[in-house]
């Protein structure tokens, strides 16, 4: 979140969905469902039917992404 204007930068490369997530890191959309209790504070949330990720959260829960 920039601190100044108090807004979140929604084009900033470090917001995953879900799908995208998963791709990278190489799991299934249900491993990551079932992890989402898991997630560090704020680096998970979901959006209507989708779930927006942090790398930072995927990092704690999963280590490295699988795939670059």
């Amino acid at each position: 979140m920039n601190k100044q204007s108090n807004t979140i930068n929604l084009n900033d490369p470090s917001l995953l969905s879900s799908r995208q997530a998963c791709q990278e890191w190489g799991i299934n959309d249900s491993t990551l469902r079932k992890r989402i209790n898991d997630f560090p504070n704020g680096t998970i949330r979901k959006f209507g039917s989708s779930w927006v990720v942090t790398r930072e959260g995927m990092l704690a829960v999963f280590g490295q992404p699988k795939m670059k």
